[in-house]
Formats: structure tokens, C-alpha cells, sequence
């Protein structure tokens, strides 16, 4: 107990009873409730058989049971809901339902899609992911399949049909479940069934209730409605329940999870103490007070739990702002930053890249693969590896032996080519769908990007670029950076951390923007960039782009949680130089091929390249890109490969301003790294130094 903080120790040694624990990110939670639990065993208070510790992931659950071991008390069960319904129901199963045989249905996705062929509804592989995730939801919260239409809109419910053909799909799917071998138990039907066991049957009831008297929860604030109903039988008339949480780290409500039972829980249990703990050991002071900050300006129920962390650990770094001109440009700063930390001294599996979505990894896959740096995709596949852009790829490959169209109207072909596999004008319904869909469109601005950067491209080598592309991607290794959306993110920490593409209608997502329920799906997006800012141990840099593409339309916004939050002589400070971001392309807002200074449009590639006119331009950077395009092309005939495999025009325009003349100031530059300096250094060093 001598470890402990005063806060931590007064949880730790409540009165047994109901007791809740207000615990900030990196406030020491699992260590606070380990010694809790431990200090309840130990004074003799509770016998360490009789105590349950639940949690929400195998990971957690299985690293409470490793600290109790480590403490002495190893008797006390500690697992995830299903877990530990699973084998409670195995073993009450005769008493409940007697010699009715069941199984554990390990995967809905072959029911299901038997409902729907039964009632004649065509879905694909997607729609039916949606539909089961929307069934999840009903049965998580506790609602039934005819009550699901009204829920649709209070609720804001993607639902991937039209309601009355899901209700159907919903009730044959239950239905199919029941034949005369048994029944099939799904995950949710584990803790209804359980639930169910103890309300109706007061025999299982009083054995469950004398063989458990304490009960433990973990994450609180993410608990369903259906999750809630367990833990009610659970305890019957009873109140010996410590629960931990914070409503600042509910990111999870579209699954079902409600914040409402740990802020209700003092009004349902009056007696209870509660504790908060706000003495952040995880952050540095610095990135503890950018998260209050951001955190601060909330609004609505939740906001009013909210705790202001106090840093515990030595001063560190600030936290660094970085606008881009475009994604690319961001991208190939992030990889240059992260090569820079490397090289002194930081751990690649100490460094991680968050972002909002999955389809946000692409563009820095490959700026990291550029710059030769091993990386690892959290919570999903790589870009190229994701099954819907392996089906895109080969849809484009077979609509490349077919048709061979004009230049200028590769770009359609593409689209063309994409509809099957499910590319729309229109951003689609349901959480698949959707995440489908954004891959795709990001498939095909890598597809506009390749288009711009090469004029005069064909259909066939742009799909051959494309298949280098994916054919470069690194096997993933232990040493490597990490790149994860925030969600995945949730309970673990690096001592760097990249948060990128922080614009509104990313962050906060943009269909969080609409309908009725806005401002709590705003609110949501606010905790979620909390979460993610609260990952970063000592480093941290925030980053968003004015255009997704280069030489691309300038009209995004910075967050609007960052308003009032990020000085303006802080933007850029110390990202990658802004004087090279995308094509030395500087001034907001210019229209594109035209001068960065004074707007004139701009009539040779050179000078598109420098984002300069004949007036402004400096002579020295005009030879040096005009030398360096001569060579690229001759490089790119040799190879027999585009030119923008050997280097993009903002790279050229970076090597023109920075000049370097070694191979250490030649892998500074954005859009080198390593593995073009190695490949192409002594060409371009040659060239250079010669002009210089």
C-alpha cells in the first residue's frame, strides 16, 4: 500500500460495499483495483473465492490475473462478460433448460446470410457484416427486433436495409437458430440466457449469489444495457460492487455502450464512495495539459464528470501543431519526423500513428516504405491487403486487358471499374458499408494522385503501379511503428505519438455532424481525440492538411477542437519545413499551376514544380529542378518504370530549396529517406553539387 497515492490508497482500502472509482487516463486504475481487491483479501473481509472481476478485453483480463497472482490472491476469478457467461451457463445449463442441447455459435455470418437468402433479400458480404453488427447492437441494448424501427433515429442507427426487410432478416435469423438438434447460442445469447437463468430460477440464483458475494468492473462507462441486466442478477439484492471508469473515455456508444449507469451510480447507490483519481503517471505535464484543455471545452452530461489530470512525470517536449498543404505532404513529414526519432534513439515500437479511420493509412504506408521504415497495422490489414482493395485491384487488372482508354480519361475507367466492387457517388449507410466504401475512395485518390504526378499515364501502367505498390508493402515486424485508428487505440500507450488528418469532418467525423443526436456525436469525437492525445507518453504532434491531394482544392478546416487551444505562432513550428510541403506550394488558397507570390499562371513543368513563375524564381532552383527532371526521365526510361516511381515533383522541389550536397542533408528531405538516397543519392549528390 506504500506505492499508492493518497487518492489511490483511499480506494483501495474503502469499506467494502459499493464503491466507485473515477479513474483518468494513466491514473494507475488496474494498480488501484489489484490493491483493492488484495487488501479485501487480506484483512479477511472477503474470502478471494468468492470475488469476480470482470473487464471488456482478453488482454485486460488476462493482465488483472497476472498482478493478482503476482499479489498472492490467484483464487479470484478475473474475465471478460462473455467469459465468464460462458462458463456460467455451461455449468447451470441443465438446471435452466434441462437436457435441451446447445452450442456455441462461434460466427452469425452463415446464419444470417441463411436468413436473408430465405426471405428472397439480396446483401453481399458487406451488407450482411452491417446487418449482424446492427443485430449485436439490438441485442447489447436490449431491444427487440419489432421495437428496432423506433429506435433508428434516437439512436442514429446506420441500418444497411430498409427497416421492416432488417426486423425479418432479425427474427429468421433467432428463428433458424432453434432446431430439433438444440439451439445455437450466439455471444449476446450467453448473458441474456445467464441473466435469464438467475431471474427465473430461484435455485441458480441463491447457488450463483453464495459462491460470488464481490463484484469488480472494469471500464465501466462502457457497459451495455444487456451487460448492465447480467450484473443485476449478478447481485440480486446486494451492493458489494467496486466499479472503475471514466465517461471522458466513452468512445464506444454506436456498439451499444452507455455511460448513464457510472454516472448514475452514486443516485442508485447513495452509500457509495467515490473516488477520483486524477495524478496522470502515463503523460508528461505538457501532454497532460493539452488533453485538459481539450477535454475542458466539452459540453453535455458526461462533461460534467470530467477530471482535470495533474502530470507526474519530468517535464517534457511540447506538443508540436503541423499544417499541410496536402495528405502527401503530411504523410512524408510524419515518416521524415519519425526517421529523425529514430535516429535518436527512440524505439520504432515506441512510436505510433493514430487517425480517425482505416482507409487514413494508406497515404503513410507508403511514406513510410518510402522512407524505409517497418511498420505494423493495428486493429485491421494494411491498405493493399484489406479485401476490398484486393478485389479492386483485380477489377482494375481485367478492365486493363480489356480496355485501353485515352489518357485523359483514365480516371473514369478506374471509377468505372470500381462500381462492382461497391464504389458509389454517394457515401453509403452502415459501419461495413461505409468503411468499405472509404477504402475505395481512397484507392482512387492514390489513383488521381499517380494521375497528376504522371501525365499521360495508360490505364495498363497505372494498374502496374499500382501492383508495385502493394507488392512493396513490408511484412509486418516486433520493431516497428504502429499505425491504428484511435478506437483500436483505446488502452495502450507510446512515447510517441502521431495524431494526423485532425480536420473537421475527420475529427469530428462528418456524418457525427447531422440529424438529431449532433451534438452528442460531437462530444463522442471530442472524447475520442482525448483518447488519442492521452496514448503519447512524452512526444506528441498533431498535424491536419489543407487539401487531400497535391495541388488539390485548399478548403479544409483545422478541428474545431483545437480552436482556442493551439496558439497560431505554434502551427508548423517544428514540423517537417513548411518551405517543402508539397511542392513548395505555400500560399493558402493559390489556385493550382499558378505562382505561389503573385498568381500568375505558370507555362513550363518546371516552374509548376517550384510553384514559382519565371519572376519570382530563384535561377539556381530553376536549373537544379530542370537537371534533376532530365535525369528522372532518363532514370525512368532506364527502368522502364514512371517517373513518379523514381521521384514525385515535391520531392524535386524539396532537393531544389534544401540543396543538399551530402547524403546526410540528402535524407533530410522529404521524399527521400534512406532507400532512395542508398538507390539514387549518388546520382542526384552529383547533380547538386555540380549546379551549386
Amino acid at each position: 500500500m506504500s506505492e499508492l497515492d493518497p487518492d489511490q490508497l483511499q480506494a483501495a482500502t474503502a469499506p467494502r460495499g459499493p464503491v466507485c472509482i473515477i479513474a483518468g487516463a494513466g491514473t494507475g486504475k488496474t494498480r488501484t483495483v489489484t490493491h483493492r481487491i488484495a487488501h479485501l483479501v487480506g484483512g479477511g473481509y472477503v474470502n478471494p473465492d468468492h470475488v469476480l472481476a470482470v473487464t471488456f478485453t482478453s488482454r485486460a483480463a488476462t493482465e488483472l490475473r497476472e498482478r493478482l497472482t503476482m499479489m498472492g490472491v490467484a483464487r479470484v476469478q478475473a474475465k471478460t462478460f462473455h467469459a465468464a457467461t460462458l462458463r456460467q451457463l455451461s455449468y447451470f445449463w441443465p438446471h435452466y433448460a434441462g437436457d435441451l442441447p446447445w452450442r456455441l455459435l462461434d460466427s452469425k455470418f452463415s446464419v444470417v446470410a441463411r436468413a436473408a437468402r430465405s426471405l428472397r433479400i439480396d446483401a453481399d458480404k458487406t451488407a450482411l457484416a452491417d446487418i449482424i453488427g446492427e443485430i449485436e447492437w439490438a441485442k447489447s441494448s436490449l431491444v427487440a427486433p419489432d421495437d428496432y424501427p423506433s429506435r433508428i433515429v434516437p439512436d442514429r442507427r446506420d441500418c444497411p436495409l430498409s427497416p421492416e426487410q432488417f426486423v425479418d432478416i432479425f427474427k429468421a435469423y433467432e428463428g433458424i437458430k432453434t432446431t430439433r438438434e438444440g439451439i445455437l447460442l450466439d455471444f449476446d445469447d450467453l448473458l441474456m440466457h445467464m441473466a435469464a437463468a438467475i431471474e427465473s430460477t430461484p435455485g441458480i440464483a441463491d447457488e450463483f449469489r453464495s459462491r460470488y458475494r464481490t463484484f469488480v468492473v472494469d471500464e465501466y462507462q462502457d457497459v451495455t444495457p444487456l451487460q448492465q441486466r447480467v450484473l443485476d442478477a449478478w447481485l440480486g439484492e446486494r451492493d458489494d460492487l467496486t466499479v472503475v471508469g471514466d465517461a471522458n473515455q466513452t468512445i464506444y456508444s454506436f456498439n451499444g455502450a452507455t455511460p448513464d449507469y457510472l454516472l448514475d451510480f452514486s443516485r442508485r447507490f447513495p452509500s457509495s464512495v467515490t473516488v477520483r483519481l486524477q495524478r496522470d503517471y502515463r503523460s508528461t505535464p505538457q501532454v497532460v495539459d493539452l488533453a485538459n484543455k481539450v477535454i475542458g471545452q466539452a459540453k453535455g452530461r458526461v462533461a460534467g464528470t470530467r477530471l482535470r489530470l495533474i502530470g507526474q512525470r519530468p517535464t517534457g517536449p511540447t506538443p508540436e501543431f503541423a499544417e499541410y498543404t496536402d495528405e502527401t505532404a503530411e504523410a512524408s513529414a510524419v515518416a521524415k519526423r519519425i526517421t529523425q526519432l529514430i535516429n535518436e534513439g527512440v524505439d520504432p515500437s515506441e512510436i505510433a500513428i493514430l487517425y480517425r479511420i482505416n482507409s487514413s493509412s494508406a497515404v503513410f504506408e507508403y511514406a513510410l516504405e518510402e522512407a524505409g521504415i517497418s511498420y505494423q497495422v493495428k486493429g485491421g490489414e494494411g491498405f493493399f491487403n484489406r479485401q476490398e482493395i484486393i478485389e479492386a485491384h483485380g477489377a482494375l487488372m481485367r478492365a486493363a486487358h480489356k480496355y485501353s482508354p485515352e489518357s485523359q480519361d483514365v480516371l473514369n475507367a478506374v471509377k468505372a471499374a470500381l462500381v462492382p466492387v461497391g464504389l458509389s457517388t454517394e457515401e453509403p449507410t452502415g459501419a461495413k458499408e461505409r468503411s468499405r466504401w472509404q477504402s475505395l475512395r481512397a484507392l482512387v485518390d492514390l489513383v488521381e494522385e499517380l494521375i497528376n504526378a504522371t501525365p499521360g499515364i495508360t490505364f495498363q501502367a497505372l494498374v502496374a503501379m499500382l501492383s508495385e505498390r502493394r507488392e512493396a508493402k513490408n511484412p509486418p515486424r516486433m520493431q516497428s511503428v504502429t499505425l491504428a485508428s484511435m478506437h483500436a487505440a483505446k488502452g495502450l500507450e507510446w512515447d510517441a505519438v502521431f495524431l494526423v488528418g485532425l480536420n473537421d469532418g475527420m475529427v469530428p467525423i462528418h456524418y457525427a455532424l447531422k440529424g438529431s443526436g449532433a451534438d452528442d456525436a460531437i462530444e463522442e469525437e471530442r472524447r475520442l481525440l482525448y483518447v488519442g492525445i492521452t496514448r503519447a507518453r512524452e512526444r506528441l504532434y498533431l498535424s491536419w492538411a489543407q487539401a487531400r491531394q497535391p495541388g488539390g482544392k485548399s478548403h479544409r478546416q483545422r478541428t474545431r477542437f483545437l480552436d482556442g487551444v493551439v496558439p497560431a505562432s505554434r502551427v508548423g513550428g517544428n514540423a517537417s519545413p513548411s518551405a517543402v510541403v508539397s511542392a513548395a506550394n505555400s500560399r493558402v488558397g493559390a489556385p493550382k499551376n499558378a505562382c505561389t507570390v503573385c498568381g500568375t499562371r505558370l507555362s513550363t513543368q518546371e516552374l509548376k514544380i517550384l510553384g514559382r513563375c519565371g519572376e519570382h524564381v530563384q535561377e539556381l532552383d530553376h536549373l537544379l529542378v530542370t537537371e534533376l527532371r532530365s535525369w528522372r526521365t532518363a532514370m525512368a526510361q532506364e527502368l522502364a518504370i514512371p517517373a513518379y516511381v523514381i521521384m514525385t515533383d515535391a520531392t524535386l522541389a524539396a532537393i531544389a530549396a534544401a540543396q543538399p550536397t551530402t547524403a546526410e542533408e540528402l535524407v533530410q528531405v522529404a521524399g527521400m529517406g534512406p532507400v532512395k538516397v542508398d538507390r539514387f543519392g549518388e546520382d542526384i549528390l552529383a547533380i547538386t553539387q555540380n549546379v551549386v
